[in-house]
């Protein structure tokens, strides 16, 4: 091992939302452990690091936004790498590891990563430890957790390489041993040193299978009938294993409860550029009798600096359920300093390294107004947080089980009662009523309360001053680990609206007086590349089932007005893709759309209706749903896309829809080209790079 001063490595994260930062924090913190020293910095502060002439191991942490994009702190560091005047050897000398953070629900998993990872290969930088793709749609700690526990031997590797000058083929080989093993502990061949550590999963599971019960079968058996695994409890095997836990998060702030007057509580923040508006008309899409409730909103944006195209999408910042907030004081035994302003510092002798007060937490805001406005108090607690709280619990039992919840031998239970049950910190609060967190706990942990993106359902050239946008209310029934809620945003704005909201035909009031104006603060999101093309000739496929079809919406209010603008010219077809449950509940936008298709602004509507009862000649007799209306149209959706150079968008649901939309395609693509799936997969690619296959998708 050389000295420690040459044992330094350098951590460069690009994050959207906190989580890449997160973890480039945690790496960062375990260094120390492992004899390391670790300077960290964002990709953003470019003047804080050197990849062009760093000679330390470079660990990257980076997340995926957008359709595939880097994040937003990535960019520029992103456009510099890939300037096409850098030599082919411009980090020949650069020694890298990387981990891509991304969700398998969304298209172009991990390409935010991916992007960096193979521009730096281009350019000549070595890999001296395996990629790392973390998937956030099962867990992103099933591959984290395993790749930083490997990351330790890697770096260990590389700098016994560095010290004894032998760089080179070698630093191709210095990762951990069990990745590069197979069951056999024969060698595998992987000279890129791409791990699909997604087998991690696996295999845990496996060895959680291979744990046994001393004790006959039919013992077993009736413990298994007795005992049923829940949030507060476990069943053998688990319930009897010795736990491999995480270390304890290191504490770095302090929090102080002031009497006396708060700063002055703006909502939100001007530096985040949020605008306040009024919502001047509240519409009902869907019949009462529909499984979901969709609403739309009408915003007066006339007073403000804001200017949008269709396929942006707008955030709405949104509080936390007052409810909530209440109850959470409550719980904390804060009810009584609710008012008090808070003071936020460092820890003098915390050993968290770079630790810094988040700036999402205002100094002097009352505590109300930071549960209310500043932190995520409904996101799932991540694992970390898990264990802290396990350390604040004084019931042996409960401790116990928070502690598997956030081992590596209860990720089954943590996944199925914490992190897909949507379990918020209140949850756990009533499931383990001796757990007391402190204050400075839950400021150290719950991520900043997010805004969320809706996309624009509207044309400003057909309504100046004004945007729509269109939701659908999520629902979540009740279970045994929490109460039935509406989704944060969705839910506050429902009963932000109700007393304005109207059916569907009626006409909504419009003169609420100055003290009836109903007021959410919003931001423009503009998007990059989902937009109609500018060639008015090309033609355009939409697919957009439900909500998904808001933006296009926008496109055809749009594509009427440049019509109407320009009637020597020539447009090309737009087909749209539409499905819902029940023609007569949930319909979206139905007297819209059937004025497109008759004005010929769409040339083609084409409908489904999943859930309708056969009708009188038995044509609907099973569930339809847009992907199979694709095939239908295969031959037509073909020509647009490979002869005509169309543009298709797709937008809704990614979890399912997408995923179906997308394997239609590639069969649509190899039965008309007659290739085999590979072959159709590239040609799906070069669609999406030349911005040509778009999508707008959430899970």
């Amino acid at each position: 091992m050389p000295c420690e001063v040459a044992a330094r490595f350098l951590i460069l994260y690009g994050s959207q939302h906190g989580q890449a930062q997160s973890i480039a924090e945690e790496i960062c913190q375990q260094a120390a452990e492992h004899g390391f020293t670790a300077d960290i910095s964002c990709l953003s502060n470019q003047h804080k690091y050197n990849v062009d002439h760093e000679i330390r191991p470079v660990v990257f942490v980076v997340s995926t936004t957008g359709d595939g994009d880097p994040p937003d702190t990535a960019q520029k560091f992103v456009r510099k790498i890939k300037n096409k005047s850098l030599a082919h050897d411009h980090f020949s000398h650069l020694r890298y590891a990387l981990l891509a953070l991304g969700d398998t629900n969304y298209a172009n998993f991990c390409n935010g990563g991916k992007t960096i990872d193979s521009r730096l290969q281009q350019l000549g930088a070595k890999h001296f430890y395996a990629t790392g793709h973390a998937d956030d749609g099962t867990g992103l700690e099933v591959v984290v957790d395993p790749w930083i526990e490997g990351l330790w031997d890697a770096l260990k590797k590389m700098f016994s390489s560095m010290s004894s000058n032998q760089q080179g083929a070698d630093l191709r080989d210095c990762t951990q041993d069990n990745y590069h093993k197979n069951a056999s502990g024969q060698e595998k061949n992987k000279s890129d040193l791409e791990v699909d550590l997604h087998l991690l999963k696996l295999s845990e599971v496996d060895s959680q299978k291979g744990k046994t019960i001393t004790s006959d079968s039919s013992d077993v058996e009736t413990l298994f009938t007795a005992l049923v695994a829940s949030l507060k409890q476990s069943v053998p095997p688990l319930s009897e294993s010795v736990l491999n836990v995480p270390a304890l998060p290191a504490s770095y702030l302090e929090v102080h409860l002031e009497q006396g007057s708060t700063e002055r509580e703006t909502v939100p923040s001007d530096k985040d550029c949020y605008h306040e508006v009024s919502i001047s008309k509240a519409v009902q899409c869907t019949q009462d009798d529909a499984v979901k409730t969709a609403i739309l909103l009408e915003l007066d944006i006339s007073e403000q600096n804001i200017a949008y195209q269709p396929g942006d999408a707008f955030d709405i910042l949104c509080p936390n359920r007052a409810s909530e907030v209440e109850e959470l004081l409550l719980r904390l035994d804060l009810q009584t300093q609710k008012n008090c302003a808070v003071q936020v510092n460092l820890l003098k002798n915390s050993s968290k390294k770079a630790a810094k007060v988040p700036l999402h937490i205002p100094q002097n805001g009352s505590l109300q107004f930071i549960l209310t406005w500043c932190l995520e108090i409904r996101s799932a607690p991540k694992k970390a947080f898990v264990r802290a709280l396990a350390d604040f619990t004084q019931n042996g039992s409960e401790k116990r089980r928070l502690l598997e919840l956030c081992s590596k031998e209860g990720s089954a239970d943590y996944n199925s009662f914490v992190r897909d049950a949507n379990v918020c910190l209140l949850d756990l609060l009533r499931a383990f009523p001796s757990c007391l967190p402190p204050l400075s706990l839950l400021f150290e942990h719950l991520p900043k309360l997010q805004p969320r993106a809706y996309s624009a359902a509207s044309s400003s050239l057909q309504h100046p001053g004004k945007v729509n946008f269109v939701f659908n209310v999520v629902e979540f029934p009740a279970r045994p680990e929490h109460p039935a809620r509406t989704g944060l945003c969705t839910g506050w704005l429902a009963d932000h609206v109700s007393s304005i909201l109207r059916p569907l035909g009626t006409v909504p009031a419009s003169d609420y007086g100055e003290s009836g104006l109903i007021l959410v603060h919003v931001r423009p999101r503009p998007s990059s590349t989902f937009h109609l093309p500018a060639d008015l000739s090309i033609p355009v496929v939409m697919v957009g089932p439900g909500t998904g079809v808001a933006p296009f919406i926008g496109f055809l209010e749009q594509r009427e007005k440049e019509r109407e603008a320009n009637q020597e010219a020539t447009f090309g077809e737009t087909w749209l893709f539409f499905g819902c449950r029940h023609k007569d509940k949930d319909f979206l936008f139905r007297e819209e759309l059937e004025r497109f298709a008759h004005n010929g602004t769409l040339s083609h509507l084409i409908v489904c209706f999943s859930r309708d009862e056969p009708d009188a000649a038995g044509t609907v007799n099973s569930p339809t749903y847009v992907q199979h209306n694709l095939r239908l149209h295969a031959k037509n959706v073909a020509s647009i896309l490979l002869k005509d150079k169309g543009c298709l968008y797709v937008c809704g649901d990614g979890k399912n829809m997408a995923k179906d939309v997308n394997d239609t395609l590639l069969e649509i693509i190899g039965n008309k080209l007659q290739i085999d799936i590979l072959d159709a997969m590239k040609i799906v690619a070069g669609l999406r790079e030349e911005k040509r296959y778009l999508q707008d998708i959430w899970s």
